[in-house]
């Protein structure tokens, strides 16, 4: 019973995931201003690396954990790179 209860929830999470990153791709298209695109952008990247996670706990390889290692990194790095040229226009002092 706990293999089907925790497939079932993993599905689940998948379905709702997938779901945030249409919302997130939804902000990122029509955000009035470009700090709501960012943050549609942080938004679809944290999603896109949740589902890769629950993709690998669901077929047990471990690539799918590495690849979710690299979208936080990239992903957290354009968040600040953006940031930071939205703020002072420049990205390179």
């Amino acid at each position: 019973m706990t293999g089907l209860m925790l497939a079932l929830a993993i599905t689940a999470a998948q379905v709702m995931l997938g779901i945030a990153m249409l919302c997130a791709s939804w902000r990122m298209m029509r955000g009035p201003r470009a700090q709501d695109r960012v943050l549609g952008l942080d938004t679809f990247y944290t999603n896109a690396m949740l589902l890769l996670l629950t993709f690998g706990i669901q077929t047990g390889r471990t690539l799918y954990f590495e690849a979710a290692v690299v979208i936080a990194l990239l992903g957290f790095t354009s968040t600040v790179a953006l940031a930071k040229f939205l703020m002072r226009g420049e990205v390179i002092e």
